[in-house]
């Protein structure tokens, strides 16, 4: 089959059949369709978005073009979680061992950042020796003996996905409905998941800019997924703000061991347990909700999830020294940013802070950058903050004194005479 066809076919906004999203993602999967073409493909797509069967069948034919985890055997219930990116996201490495500590078994593969969002990859790889390239057996055994497993995007396991994850973080058109679907729930049906949560955020510094475009995403997530097998639950929440006060790789791994060991709280630790509570009650291990919250407390409180993440750790290679100090992956100049009056912080514009990590050097401008894991910047205040003249609103982390960075960290963060109220962290369930 001619590619130029298919690539035609979507640029005039006709239906793609079965066989030529196979041909597609095999070709994605093999190399046998260059970049180039894909590229096209993708701009024809997200300007022409593929109807749901077409997604569906786009879905399905990404996770066939590798290999699939068979958890056949492991202890029940199989979850996964997703979010949809974000700034300062990280609730994954607080949230997989909190989900085992609790009886489940989570696998779940995970990509690179995207745009200003960070990736899980990237953030895991900053711990030296982490491994995230498990193969699909080394996933199932490691899941069958602790209950948690993460990998990156092998050549295994969605290798078609892979390639046009990052193809769309470079040719604008990481936003297409369709693609962020198909994209995110491959993964999930490659790694064998029968109950899947996803996070989906909702602001600035997210994807989905408003409430309305985060709903008709996370209604799309549950009917594609739905269609392809899988039980799919879907919460919408606020990514104006940074999530928790650390954005960039390392730091993000330090704040989330603090989680772990409760000795830091805040709407970060406070979403992982909704999510928490959201997946138990999803795949049947809580009556409701709120029991389930109460259970991942229990494990929080009680240091099991603590412990898990340590067992977790060490399976994948990970130097374990990183739960006892924070004295690695530091940046080499730490930069204050001070508040120029007194008032309530009435805003910290997520985007803004994403893009200035990603100049620091803390993500992606193009495919094959190469990420310092050391860089970022750690907010001391949240929306609703009290602040005096002269207070520390944020430090920059970087390689070199960075004032064009801090002086974008200066500007997102919005001082108001007036008293503001903080913001709602869940905005909506699907």
């Amino acid at each position: 089959m001619d590619f130029t066809e298919i690539i035609a076919k979507r640029r005039d906004g006709l239906l793609h059949s079965p066989d030529e999203l196979n041909v597609l993602a095999q070709g994605a999967a093999t190399g046998t369709v260059p970049d180039y073409q894909l590229s096209a493909w993708l701009m024809a797509a997200y300007l022409n978005p593929l109807s749901e069967e077409e997604t569906t069948e786009l879905t399905v034919a990404m996770a066939n073009s590798g290999e699939r985890v068979d958890l056949t055997g492991l202890l029940k219930p199989w979850v996964d979680k997703h979010s949809t990116g974000g700034v300062g996201d990280k609730t994954t490495i607080v949230l997989l061992p909190l989900l085992a500590a609790c009886g489940l078994t989570v696998v779940k593969m995970s990509g690179r950042g995207l745009g200003i969002t960070g990736g899980t990859v990237d953030k895991l790889s900053s711990i030296p020796g982490f491994r995230m390239d498990l193969t699909p057996s080394e996933l199932k055994a490691q899941a069958a003996e602790i209950g948690v497993a993460i990998t990156g995007q092998s050549p295994d396991l969605a290798p078609a996905d892979k390639v046009l994850y990052a193809l769309r973080d470079v040719t604008g058109t990481v936003t297409s409905m369709p693609l962020i679907v198909s994209s995110i729930l491959s993964k999930k049906i490659a790694g064998g998941s029968e109950t899947v949560v996803i996070d989906v955020k909702c602001g600035s510094g997210a994807f989905m800019k408003t409430l309305q475009e985060a709903q008709e995403l996370a209604t799309w997530l549950k009917r594609i997924g739905e269609r392809a097998g899988l039980h799919v639950r879907c919460a919408i929440t606020d990514m104006d703000q940074p999530l928790g006060y650390a954005v960039g790789n390392a730091l993000e791994v330090k704040e989330a061991i603090r989680v772990l060991k409760g000795v830091e709280s805040g709407r970060f630790q406070t979403l992982c347990l909704e999510l928490a509570g959201l997946t138990l009650c999803a795949c049947g291990k809580a009556a409701s909700q709120e029991e389930g919250k109460a259970m991942a407390l229990n494990a929080l409180i009680h240091g099991e999830a603590l412990d898990k993440a340590k067992v977790w750790f060490a399976a994948q290679g990970g130097d374990m020294s990183v739960f006892e100090t924070e004295d690695w992956e530091l940046a080499q100049h730490v930069v204050e940013v001070r508040a120029e009056q007194e008032g309530w912080v009435e805003k910290i514009d997520a985007q803004m802070i994403g893009q200035a990590v990603v100049d620091l050097g803390g993500g992606r401008k193009t495919k094959s950058d190469e990420i310092d894991p050391s860089v970022g910047i750690v907010l001391k205040v949240e929306v609703g903050s009290k602040v005096g003249k002269g207070d520390v609103l944020a430090e920059v982390h970087a390689r070199l004194s960075q004032a064009d960075e801090a002086r974008s960290v200066q500007e997102a963060i919005l001082i108001s005479e007036a008293e503001v109220a903080a913001r709602p962290l869940i905005l909506g369930q699907v």
